[in-house]
């Protein structure tokens, strides 16, 4: 465990983040079903991104890592068969993606993870899936991992798909989608969730050369036997982790700049700042980052829908707002590494904060937060949240605190950047 410093904070201060989670995962996959070598810089090497490199490796893609960058030769789509299980941890990124992604491949592929993975829900991905031809099912009959997937050619199709518990299942089909022999056809009938992920993976699969035909959310069209195109790709800072350190401005009244991110990223997290702004805090858009200058904040009513990763953030500065904060349309995040509402409001009422769920959501009465042992859970968003709290209150301890290694190895190392 570790205890929180509450001393002195820098009045001004320009944090570096690491390379985006969800970039790094979708250009890891781009690059090794492209049709050559790809350079790839600034990604995130953390648990959850080198589980889905040593699965691409397993999967008999070769990757070499260097010291800044990346090279990932490119199978044009081939796959080597599998017989050993593909352990994915608590990566629901990995699970889901490669679900698709060993479609492509040669034989029966079996996807598995920790006690955690295999309560989280699969079951609409593998429904699209067996649709367009592809035997994909849950082991032990509950919708969840472990998953066993059939490879071989995929004819393609039309399909439709639920995304109302994850857009990941959408963006899985997408991916693979260039690889089908006739294409494929989606019509989304419920969702998607986390819209701005399902635009990173339309994103990414343009700058590698393939064209998504869309009408929103609704439909998306892609012709079959296409290529990714290999090249030099460079991922972006991430938004959710810069989000933590924008909260500490927010909380302790600090000026904080998380350098590399600008306001064009299609990351939905970079919205972030906006929710800031209605709270009270000032917003500096320039060349070089995305500087928030905090001070006394107030309560506010979001729709978080299309940024469920920086529910737990904000609800730790909400926990210091002056009024009630109403969270909405989160329901799916009872579903990520932690049932991440309950959580919330376990940790929450620790600190001496009321707090309750809602079928939905969450709703937040903004006080005087106390010291107070926080559990994480295993879950690395819980741990970062938490830790802005102890910016402003002696006496708050992490349990666990290396679980961020999840998403970012070294946020204690840059945590230590904001004490003066």
């Amino acid at each position: 465990m570790i205890d929180i410093k509450s001393q002195k904070i820098k009045k001004s201060v320009e944090i570096t983040v690491p390379g985006s989670k969800s970039y790094t995962h979708r250009i890891l996959i781009a690059a090794a079903l492209s049709d050559g070598i790809c350079t790839l810089q600034n990604c995130l090497k953390s648990q959850d991104t080198l589980l889905t490199l040593n699965a691409l490796r397993q999967l008999g893609v070769k990757i070499e890592e260097r010291e800044s960058r990346i090279e990932v030769h490119g199978t044009s789509g081939v796959l080597k068969p599998c017989s050993d299980p593909v352990y994915l941890g608590n990566s629901g990124t990995s699970m889901r993606f490669l679900t698709g992604v060993a479609a492509l491949g040669s034989g029966i592929y079996t996807l598995t993870g920790t006690e955690r993975m295999l309560e989280r829900p699969v079951g609409d991905l593998l429904d699209g899936l067996n649709q367009v031809g592809v035997s994909a099912r849950s082991i032990n009959k509950n919708g969840c991992p472990p998953v066993e997937i059939r490879g071989g050619k995929v004819k393609g199709g039309a399909l439709s798909l639920k995304c109302k518990i994850s857009s990941q299942y959408l963006s899985s089909l997408l991916l693979i989608a260039p690889y089908t022999e006739d294409g494929i056809t989606i019509t989304v009938t419920q969702g998607p969730v986390s819209r701005p992920y399902v635009d990173m993976t339309v994103d990414i699969m343009a700058r590698f050369g393939v064209k998504v035909v869309r009408d929103g959310y609704r439909r998306f069209a892609i012709h079959g036997r296409q290529t990714y195109r290999a090249g030099s790709y460079m991922v972006e800072p991430d938004c959710s982790q810069a989000g933590y350190f924008w909260a500490a401005a927010a909380i302790t009244g600090s000026k904080i700049k998380v350098k590399g991110i600008t306001k064009t990223s299609r990351q939905g997290d970079v919205r972030f700042t906006e929710v800031l702004e209605a709270m009270g805090c000032r917003i500096f858009h320039e060349k070089d980052g995305i500087t928030v200058s905090g001070g006394p904040v107030s309560a506010v009513e979001v729709d978080m829908a299309d940024m469920p990763d920086i529910v737990p953030t904000l609800a730790v500065v909400a926990a210091f707002a002056k009024g009630t904060t109403l969270i909405k349309n989160v329901a799916h995040l009872k579903a990520k590494e932690s049932n991440r509402l309950a959580a919330v409001v376990n940790e929450l009422s620790k600190m001496d904060i009321k707090a309750s769920c809602t079928d939905t959501g969450l709703v937040i009465k903004g006080g005087r937060p106390c010291g107070a042992v926080i559990d994480t859970y295993g879950d690395h968003r819980i741990a970062m949240s938490f830790a802005l709290a102890g910016l402003k209150v002696p006496g708050i301890i992490i349990k666990d605190e290396r679980c961020v290694e999840k998403s970012f190895p070294d946020f204690w190392n840059v945590f230590e950047k904001l004490y003066a």
